[in-house]
């Protein structure tokens, strides 16, 4: 019941991101259009992304809550990293193509814009962004959602780059009206500029992290020590030399590879009893983490888990 009430939240949190993505494409474009403004075409350009990334979003929220199949032995989970790794690539290259544009604008003399109208645009979208990603961001914590955590950091970096642009006018329009107005159409093209390269960082983390689970690399030595300590926890009454265990995050799941090298001591009647053990340990490990899916093999030589 919690998780099917879970995955009904995850859905309507990115719906939600959809519809307001939406409505931002149409708010961006129309005060690009009467501002003139680069700064805001790109953040109408970043909003019209991150719509059509939302359409996409939806699709594979729907997809990785399907079982394997006979197409997808393992589940459809991995279309999740591979899908933030697809935004991310999306993100990195509008903002480095907004540079060079702006590099080229600042060349030509820079770009004359309607700021008092951009002001206005600039408070809207910065109160409007960082609503949304706060909003998301704490509605999504029960969740374990890579997909709502990746809208929600959309929504935040949005939401700098409408509060950048929201500076950057002010301070445009206030010099219009000293003796050094004729500088004022360079604000434009270089405040795109400096969005543009401080946005990258974020698209390149998420882009690196989803590259790791899309090559199965496995989660950092903190993440997966803590994993073994509990696993090991729940397999206290087995006698064993070693456990080995392979540890690989795909989107919202978490898979352990468990090769358990017995003791010389270690002894079973039946194969139900290595299923209980089996059962038990992959219940209490997921009553600690939800995410995680098990796979146990006993062995007795060393070699066979290598």
């Amino acid at each position: 019941m919690a998780i099917g009430f879970h995955h009904t939240k995850e859905k309507t949190l990115l719906r939600v991101s959809f519809y307001v993505a939406g409505l931002f494409v149409f708010i961006a474009l129309g005060f690009a259009f009467i501002t003139h403004s680069a700064a805001i075409l790109f953040d109408g350009a970043y909003s019209l992304i991150a719509f059509f990334m939302s359409l996409l979003t939806l699709k594979v929220a729907n997809l990785v809550q399907l079982p394997d199949d006979d197409r997808f032995h393992f589940g459809y989970t991995a279309i999740e990293p591979t899908l933030n790794l697809f935004k991310s690539i999306v993100i990195i290259a509008t903002c480095l193509y907004a540079v060079l544009g702006a590099i080229g604008s600042l060349t030509n003399g820079g770009i004359k814009a309607e700021y008092g109208y951009a002001i206005i645009y600039g408070v809207i979208a910065t109160t409007a962004c960082f609503a949304v990603s706060g909003y998301m961001k704490y509605q999504s914590r029960p969740l374990r959602s890579d997909l709502v955590a990746v809208e929600a950091h959309t929504w935040f970096v949005d939401g700098v780059l409408s509060a950048s642009i929201l500076l950057g006018f002010a301070t445009a329009y206030g010099i219009e009206q000293t003796r050094f107005a004729e500088y004022a159409s360079f604000i434009d093209p270089v405040l795109l500029i400096i969005l543009g390269l401080a946005i990258l960082p974020v698209p390149f983390k998420i882009m690196l992290n989803s590259l790791k689970e899309v090559i199965n690399k496995a989660p950092p030595e903190s993440v997966t020590a803590v994993i073994e300590k509990r696993l090991k926890q729940t397999l206290i009454a087995v006698p064993y030399q070693h456990v080995e265990v392979r540890i690989s995050k795909s989107g919202r799941d978490i898979y352990l590879l468990v090769h358990i090298i017995v003791d010389k001591s270690f002894s079973v009647a039946t194969i139900s009893e290595l299923d209980d053990i089996r059962i038990a340990s992959e219940t209490a490990m997921r009553q600690w983490d939800p995410a995680i899916i098990m796979d146990i093999l006993f062995i007795a030589n060393p070699a066979l888990a290598d």
